[in-house]
This record gives C-alpha cells, structure tokens and sequence, in this order.
C-alpha cells in the first residue's frame, strides 16, 4: 500500500518489500526524514558523489535521485523497493546507482550517508570496504532511531573515519556527524571470518551480514541432527539458508539431489557459493538465488524445502516472513513433498503449518526449539 512521505526535496509515493494488505508500517522512518531534513538545511549537494548505505526501503534514494546517488545495500527487497518507488514516482532508474554490499562505486565519495544497520558487523565491513574512496573534505552523516541505534556505532565512525558529533534527538531519531581523519591507518577488515564445524571439513565462511558469523547457531545445530536423506526426493531447497550450512548437508545425505540455496542477502549467497564450492567442487549440482523467498519459482518444482524462518525483517519483528515463506514453500512443492521447519517453540509455527498443509508433525524438539515435518496432499 502506497504512503506518502513529505520532506523538504519533495512529496513521495513509497512502499515496503514484500508487499502485503493493508500494510501498517511505513516505507521510511523518523531518521530518514531527520537526514533529509538536515541535508535540505545543511548541505549543498550539486556536483558531488553521493553514496547511501543500508537505505530501507529507497526514500533517501528516491529524495535524492537528482543528484544522481549510488545506494549500496544487503537487501535484494531493499534493491527491489527502490526500483519500485523510483517507478512510482516517475524517476527514471538510471537516477539511482544500485551496488549490492560486496560491490563498490567507481567514484570517489564525497557525501557518505548511512542508516546505521541492526548488524554493526555490516557497517565496519562497509567503513572499511569505502574508507580509500573518501574525498579528504567528505562529510559523513550517520541516521538511526534511538531506540535502535548501538551505543558503539560511535566508536566505530571514530575508529574507522574520524571524530564524531551526535545531533540532538528529534522524533526519537539521531544524526551522528563523523570528520574524515586521514592519518587513521585502518586495521585489516575482519570480515568475512571463518569457523569450523569439524577438524575434516573446509571453514565455513561467513560475509560480515551472515546470522550467526561467528560458530554454528543452535537452532542451525539442532536442525542438521534431524535432516531429510531420502531416495524420492531430488530437488531440494534451502530457503533463507544463510551460508548455506543446511544445505551442504543436504547435498552430503543426498549426494544425487539438486540443491537451490535461496536468500534475500547478497552477503548470505555469497557465502553459501563458497561454502559449497569449497566442500564439492564441482561434483554436486547447485544453484544459488539472490531473491524475495520463493518468488519466480515454477509451481510443483521442488520435492523437499528446508526453512528456518527469520522473524525479523530490519528492526521489524513480526512472522510475515515466515507465513510468506509457507505459503509459498507449499506452491512451489510437489504433491507428497515436504515441508521441513525449525522455529522457537513459543512462535508455536504448527498451527500455521496445519492450516496450511492439513498433514503437519513435530519430529523432534528441545526445551527451546521444535521442528515439523509438513507434507504436501
């Protein structure tokens, strides 16, 4: 649903990734327009190259596609927002440079904005990707909410930028001003980092946006102990796989299966791929899908889909995404395929799952998780 946003650079038709009835929230936040504001006041922008990182949904984007912006961002949804309000605003696409966040621009920078992330790992791998492409006299504004915005974003601007000064809080959002400091040497990027999950297997690798970065999460653990390793079953997906944990055990239980490897992260494939080729090579058949879940997928296509729900979209909690992944996990399986779930017990995700497929079973659970096997009629 459209919703207008009303800032100094114009009056905007906006909408949210994925698209859902009667949507409540808004396509932009309080910090958006604080940023907007201060740039109209503050900021004279013609002539210079402007990067924009982590922009939610596109409105800075779309409010300064006059100045011909580079956006650069994680999110396929976020990417596809953008296209999508840039069109409904009858701005040309080619206004608005789209990179994904392993990418960089071409040009030096001279106005760096940034929605500071929910993961700060995102930001430092951004800071320390984008430092050399600072012009000396580049200004750098930062914008969150202040409810979401980490006390560290601080030190992280002044570590790998330069000094920092925090605006006032309106809205209840907050601007953070960074100088640029050219004598700070940076440290080498951390990411992406690295674990094992044996002493016999390759590292996983993990890009800097990946859930659970640092060792094998529990709710990933507990699933690869209850994985389907079946002869009827050929196609296999791995939706929001992350960095692919899942699925390369599906390839190692059904060593003649297709596995798809979906994410809406550029960073989550990209780590998926690596995983993948470093473990087989090129003796298993993959794919792997930057994508909005299942969206563009044949129907009755896939034998087995293997999902652990996020229940976060950004800072937004709720289980949109994962309905959505059902719903659309149950169209795009065959009849007699399965539907293989993980969830927080207290989201109580099986009695969505009977609605939705009639045949739903719990196959195992623990004090904190529980996995359901959905079969399709």
């Amino acid at each position: 649903m459209e919703q207008e946003f009303s800032v100094p650079q114009g009056r905007f038709r906006l909408t949210r990734q994925p698209h859902r009835k009667n949507e409540l929230l808004q396509a932009w936040d309080a910090a958006d327009d604080y940023l907007l504001h201060h740039l109209a006041e503050q900021e004279a922008l013609a002539g210079k190259n402007i990067a924009i990182l982590n922009d939610s949904f596109g409105a800075l984007a779309v409010a300064l596609s006059e100045f011909r912006p580079t956006a650069i961002s994680d999110s396929w949804l976020s990417q596809q927002a953008t296209r999508e309000n840039l069109a409904a605003n009858a701005v040309a696409a080619d206004r608005v440079l789209l990179l994904d966040s392993l990418s960089l621009p071409s040009a030096p920078i001279d106005r760096l904005l940034i929605k500071v992330p929910k993961t700060l790992a995102l930001l430092e791998y951004q800071l320390h990707r984008l430092r050399p492409l600072l012009q000396p006299d580049c200004r750098i504004v930062a914008a969150g909410m202040v409810k979401t915005l980490p006390a560290n974003a601080w030190k992280l601007l002044e570590r790998l930028v330069g000094p920092t000064v925090p605006s006032l809080a309106r809205k209840k959002a907050r601007l953070i001003f960074a100088g640029f400091d050219p004598n700070i040497r940076l440290p080498p990027n951390p990411y992406p980092t690295y674990y094992r999950l044996t002493a016999e297997q390759p590292p996983i690798c993990n890009h800097a946006n990946v859930f659970s970065r640092e060792s094998l999460d529990i709710g990933a653990r507990f699933l690869l102990q209850h994985l389907p390793e079946s002869a009827l079953y050929r196609d296999f997906i791995d939706l929001g796989c992350g960095n692919g944990v899942i699925g390369l055990r599906l390839a190692e239980l059904n060593p003649d299966a297709n596995i798809v490897f979906v994410d809406e992260s550029f960073m989550a494939i990209a780590s998926a791929t690596e995983n993948f080729r470093s473990r087989f090579g090129d003796s298993a058949q993959a794919k792997f899908v930057v994508g909005d879940c299942l969206t563009g997928f044949a129907p009755a296509s896939a034998d087995c889909i293997v999902c652990n729900p996020p229940f976060h979209q950004q800072h937004a909690i709720g289980d949109h995404i994962a309905w959505r992944m059902f719903q659309q996990a149950h169209a795009v399986l065959r009849p007699g395929g399965e539907l293989r779930v993980i969830g927080n017990r207290h989201l109580n995700y099986h009695i969505t799952l009977k609605k939705l497929f009639g045949r739903c079973r719990q196959l195992a659970a623990n004090a904190k998780f529980a996995i359901f096997s959905c079969e399709k009629a």
